[in-house]
């Protein structure tokens, strides 16, 4: 297996975790703090475990910066986005087979009863959602940004840990107004399968957690660029 298939590889497994133990919590417990934890702690999990193959983008956003950022190619960057949608299909399928297997509790026995941590605009309108979207992906792609070019060795040792405090801090605002995408892929995949419980809303609302998180990825680009890389 050649090195671009591997972390191709790499990133249909890393972003199979994320989905599969993010959103897998959020539908069992629907507790905010666990499930702002289960993300976070994905991130450190997959970072520390394959994270050197890929990088551990899994998220379109997160590769788009990089792209932006011209440490990625175009073709490069597709392989990658290709293969978190895959991941977190993947992963959103597993937990569909699960609810239809009563293991995500006694009433989740059809697919109607879970929306399987699908966003949604909540009590907001779409420009809401849209702005709290693309502030937290703002601040979560600058945290990666920052730490994946430090200069300094420890930061960069424990790059996974200050990602995956990252994603943790922005779930626990988000969570509640958007259910917290800042991850193209992590939106689309339970958005698809949760389509039978919202009537349609949920994949009808998909395109402001695809958007929303590409605009603040290439803000953070901006900011980083201007202001912090020549320091």
């Amino acid at each position: 297996m050649n090195s671009i298939t591997t972390k191709y590889v790499a990133e249909i497994i890393g972003t199979f975790i994320l989905v599969f133990f993010g959103c897998g919590t959020a539908m069992l417990t629907g507790n905010v703090v666990a499930t702002s934890l289960a993300f976070g702690i994905s991130i450190i999990v997959v970072g520390y475990s394959i994270g050197k193959v890929s990088g551990t983008h899994l998220n379109p956003a997160v590769s788009f910066a990089m792209f932006v950022d011209g440490k990625m190619k175009a073709n490069q960057f597709i392989g990658y986005v290709v293969s978190q949608v895959i991941g977190a299909f993947l992963a959103s399928g597993v937990l569909a087979l699960l609810v239809k297997c009563g293991a995500l509790g006694a009433k989740l026995d059809d697919l109607k009863d879970t929306n399987f941590g699908a966003n949604s605009f909540r009590d907001m309108n779409f420009f809401g959602a849209l702005l709290v979207e693309i502030i937290l992906t703002f601040v979560f792609v600058l945290v990666i940004i920052a730490v994946t070019e430090s200069k300094d060795e420890g930061t960069q040792k424990h790059a996974p840990i200050f990602i995956g405090i990252a994603l943790t801090f922005v779930h626990l605002l988000g969570i509640p107004l958007t259910g917290t995408s800042v991850n193209p892929a992590r939106s689309l995949a339970p958005a698809f399968f949760a389509i039978p419980n919202t009537d349609g809303s949920s994949i009808a609302q998909v395109w402001v957690f695809i958007v929303a998180p590409l605009i603040g990825a290439f803000l953070a680009c901006l900011v980083n660029s201007i202001f912090i890389r020549k320091k």
